[in-house]
C-alpha cells in the first residue's frame, strides 16, 4: 500500500465518487445485467457524465493505487473495491495523524 498514491487517486472528485458508488453496488448499479458479485462493469460508470475514455483513465488510476481490483469476463471488465487496501489505508491515517 502506497499512501501517497492513494491520496492522489482519491483527490479527484470523480474517482472518489466511483469508490462511494462501489461501496453499495446494489443501490447504485441495480440495472447492471451481469451479477454484481462479479463487480461493476466499466460501462456502468458513464453515469458520471464523463466520456468512456475518461472513465477508463479514472478506473486505471484507482487500480494502480490498489483501491480496486479487476476481473475480465469475455469482453467486459468488472471492478470491485479492494476493501483490504482501503482498510489498511484508513488504519495508516488513523495511526499517522
Amino acid at each position: 500500500m502506497n499512501p501517497d498514491e492513494i491520496l492522489k487517486a482519491i483527490a479527484h472528485p470523480a474517482r472518489l465518487q466511483i469508490l462511494v458508488w462501489m461501496k453499495e453496488p446494489e443501490q447504485h448499479f441495480s440495472e447492471q445485467l451481469h451479477p454484481l458479485d462479479l463487480g461493476v462493469c466499466a460501462s456502468q460508470f458513464e453515469r458520471c457524465g464523463l466520456s468512456q475514455s475518461t472513465v477508463s483513465t479514472h478506473l486505471a488510476t484507482l487500480q494502480r493505487a490498489g483501491l480496486v481490483t479487476t476481473q475480465r469476463v469475455g469482453q467486459w471488465i468488472f471492478y470491485r473495491r479492494n476493501e483490504e487496501t482501503i482498510a489498511a489505508f484508513l488504519q495508516h491515517l488513523k495511526t499517522t495523524l
